[in-house]
């Protein structure tokens, strides 16, 4: 992206910003000249020590460490990106999702956004001005029974929060926006295909089609690159999207096969 943003000198957070859409944000972030913290459970060799936090974002602790790292490093924050998500749990329907694991797939994707958002949101109230990104996901209006349903679950009530969120707070200022993603081709998601593909007797793009058929088709035939992704976001960080909030935008090659 070579346009100016007009995020020079905006002091962001991004959360698990080490790999994946995260990483692609940061960097995106930095060539625009933003003033960038990140987060994530270990460091990278290749990140600043100024510039990171190592914090477990699942954890109340962990989200407080992060809070006050932006407000010691940055003296407050202008945007938020919440990318961190995911899933843990096993495959095999609802019947293998105890309560441990419903709680993992809530303390990864939505209370850290909450926690994150509560400890900062009054900083961007009392400058008038702010936005804040939930990273949510296609999975909350397309749930694979087999093993996606915590998680789909999970983003749902991420994306209902980040509904709610906006309406408060955007007469005040702060713009709440989500980007629901479908598959995406991060570090993850390579390796769960070659292992498919391995099991199936195939090669990698055996084993891309095999995600693919199991989401009922990509129409452009491939998952989204993490910086495609990222393009979209850092559009909406900035002022060029001034007069939107509160919406969703799905980001997923043409997956969802409803209007």
């Amino acid at each position: 992206m070579t346009m100016n943003l007009e995020l020079q000198g905006k002091r962001v957070l991004v959360t698990a910003g080490t790999k994946g859409v995260g990483k692609a944000v940061v960097g995106l972030l930095h060539e625009q000249g933003a003033k960038v913290l990140t987060t994530a459970r270990t460091q990278p060799d290749d990140t600043l020590a100024d510039h990171f936090v190592t914090a477990d974002l699942t954890t109340v602790e962990g989200c407080r460490q992060v809070a006050e790292a932006v407000k010691a490093r940055l003296g407050g924050v202008d945007i938020i990106v919440h990318v961190l998500g995911g899933s843990t749990a096993p495959g095999g329907g609802f019947a293998m999702l105890g309560e441990e694991e419903w709680l993992q797939e809530l303390n990864l994707n939505l209370l850290p956004a909450v926690r994150l958002d509560r400890a900062l949101l009054p900083g961007m109230l009392d400058q008038g001005a702010g936005v804040i990104i939930h990273i949510t996901s296609i999975q909350r209006v397309l749930p694979l029974p087999e093993s996606t349903t915590g998680y789909a679950a999970a983003k749902a009530a991420l994306s209902t929060y980040s509904k709610s969120l906006s309406k408060e707070v955007s007469p005040k200022g702060i713009r709440v926006l989500r980007v629901a993603p479908g598959w995406i081709e991060t570090e993850a998601s390579v390796a769960l295909a070659e292992r498919l593909a391995q099991q199936a007797g195939t090669d990698y793009e055996g084993g891309k089609k095999i995600i693919m058929n199991s989401l009922g088709g990509i129409p452009i035939g491939r998952p989204s690159k993490p910086i495609e992704v990222a393009n979209l976001i850092l559009f909406l960080c900035s002022p060029r999207a001034a007069t939107i909030t509160g919406t969703e935008y799905i980001i997923d090659g043409g997956t969802v096969p409803t209007v």
